[in-house]
């Protein structure tokens, strides 16, 4: 296998529709994989290099936010790692439940396609988490990380998850279906969610599984692969799920990078004024405020004074007026 070929630098931004788009990969990609597409709405990419493969599940939309050069996630380790990538891209969240895809990797599987990589990691968030379990299953033995899956939309199982009840007429209980189910085959899972939101939470419950490991990212918000990667801790996470490293000590360290993240200060600044935590809405501002301007959190700080000195209740040591 080939070493990162410098084409890979290229920027894919700026083109104005998908087309175009998968017209510039196809270019990029055509010495060492391929483009093909998926019926109307999916498409592979493939990337051969290195003995590791990672299996992304993205969507355009996706790409284009989480990359400034519109590049898949997996070309990022591509270039850092040398890794091979195959990336399913899917125009709009469809959970992938499209039966091009289903024959897809059933043809992967029967050509022996992922025996021949030493090591594969699924990754996807949100429906492309849901993917990334899912399809996990052909290939045994992988390893793979989910941000705030979806168990099923069938809502026989997921009835209380009203976000996508106009996915409520797909098929989740045909091939590829119910997603904890189709970890069994994996080596070890990571799902990481979001507590605060309780259909998330919810369906993470539905992964217990003895082969997975579930990780709490209290007020990271909806977004998760996003906050991850302005943190820079995406693909830290993946490179430790290769060498066997990831574990919830490993993660919680990571998370660390949270406390100095915009999204998630106004995440838990939204969370204290909203129950009142009038000190801790202080402590937290009075933090924020250190690190850089913040004028929410400054007038959050007064307000939260002032509503400590009308209860008469003592404010929090070295707490000043002019504080704020």
């Amino acid at each position: 296998m080939q070493d990162a070929p410098n084409t890979f630098d290229m920027p894919l931004s700026g083109l104005k529709t998908r087309e175009e788009w998968l017209e510039k990969v196809a270019e990029v990609t055509d010495e060492d994989g391929y483009v093909e597409p998926l019926g109307a709405r999916h498409t592979a990419i493939f990337v051969e290099n290195k003995p590791t493969l990672l299996v992304t599940f993205e969507t355009h939309a996706g790409i284009a936010a989480l990359s400034e050069d519109a590049q898949p996630l997996g070309w990022e380790m591509t270039k850092a790692l040398g890794w091979s990538s195959l990336c399913i891209v899917a125009d709009g969240d469809t959970w992938f439940r499209d039966r091009a895809v289903y024959a897809y990797f059933d043809r992967l599987v029967d050509d022996g396609f992922f025996e021949e990589f030493d090591q594969v990691i699924f990754y996807g968030a949100g429906p492309c988490g849901y993917a990334a379990a899912a399809f996990s299953v052909a290939s045994p033995g992988a390893r793979v990380v989910a941000l705030a899956p979806q168990a099923s939309l069938d809502p026989r199982v997921a009835e209380w998850d009203t976000r996508f009840t106009k996915m409520r007429r797909t098929a989740f209980d045909d091939r590829y279906g119910y997603a904890p189910d189709m970890l069994d085959a994996a080596e070890q899972a990571f799902v990481l969610y979001d507590p605060e939101i309780a259909m998330d939470a919810m369906h993470a419950a539905l992964f217990t599984r003895p082969n997975v490991t579930k990780f709490r990212m209290r007020f990271i918000g909806e977004r998760m692969d996003e906050s991850l990667m302005r943190m820079q801790i995406l693909l830290r996470i993946l490179a430790q799920v290769s060498a066997g490293k990831l574990s919830l000590h490993a993660l919680a360290k990571l998370a660390r990078a949270r406390r100095t993240d915009p999204g998630y200060q106004f995440n838990l600044l939204r969370k204290t004024t909203a129950d009142g935590r009038h000190y801790l809405t202080i402590l937290l501002a009075r933090k924020v405020l250190e690190q850089r301007r913040g004028p929410r959190f400054k007038r959050a700080m007064a307000a939260a004074g002032k509503a400590l000195a009308d209860e008469g209740k003592a404010l929090p040591p070295g707490f000043q007026a002019e504080d704020t």
